[in-house]
């Protein structure tokens, strides 16, 4: 695990993030790497992440389930076709259950799928067998989402799959070594809150904004 902490908490956007999360893993060999962007935020950082490293860029999806009344409070998270993974601990602290969310984790598995769709625009998945993936977002917060992400991966059979963000919330990174092989983030600063306080940009990535990075 590498964790570093930049001379600014501040980064000025997600391009700004990229540049420097790329610095990072431009340290490192890299066999036949795959830069997966997780959608939507994260494109924008893995777009210029692949373009430093040389690398081939698609996308990956994954959908935080949120707890209900609070769609924003993530409890869970899914990918088009993985299984739906749950924070035990959210889910006995607000009196959950998986049987509990089945609607939710409904409705964003065919959100997920949804986007996916629309973001191949017909065109076939990377290859992920062999090959060292990396697993890019703008950041990491309770890594709930990250982790259904690159368990999906990982059912590809990587050569490597390393999780990659420019920020990330004390201890998160750690706590994702049980699915990554490494993660590495630009800082770790204290008082992290939520992963846009550490931008200075944060507008909105756009499926439209996916699409076009893409397509490069």
């Amino acid at each position: 695990m590498a964790i570093r902490e930049g001379r600014s908490r501040v980064f000025a956007d997600r391009e700004d993030g990229g540049r420097r999360l790329a610095a990072e893993l431009r340290r490192r060999t890299w066999v036949d790497p795959l830069v997966l962007g997780l959608a939507r935020g994260g494109v924008p950082v893995a777009a210029v992440v692949a373009r430093w490293l040389g690398a081939e860029l698609d996308v990956a999806v994954a959908r935080k389930i949120g707890a209900p009344g609070r769609r924003e409070y993530g409890v869970g998270a899914v990918t088009p076709d993985g299984p739906a993974i749950y924070d035990e601990a959210i889910l006995r602290a607000l009196k959950l259950t998986p049987a509990r969310m089945a609607r939710a984790e409904a409705r964003e598995r065919a959100e997920a799928r949804r986007r996916l769709e629309r973001y191949r625009d017909g065109r076939a998945s990377a290859v992920v067998a062999g090959r060292d993936v990396l697993l890019v977002d703008d950041g990491l917060a309770t890594g709930v989402t990250a982790t259904a992400a690159l368990r999906d991966v990982r059912a590809g059979n990587p050569r490597t799959v390393v999780f990659a963000a420019p920020v990330a919330a004390p201890g998160a990174a750690k706590g994702l070594l049980h699915e990554a092989d490494d993660v590495v983030c630009v800082a770790e600063p204290p008082g992290f809150r939520a992963v846009g306080q550490w931008y200075a940009d944060f507008h909105q990535t756009s499926d439209e904004d996916v699409l076009r990075l893409l397509a490069g």
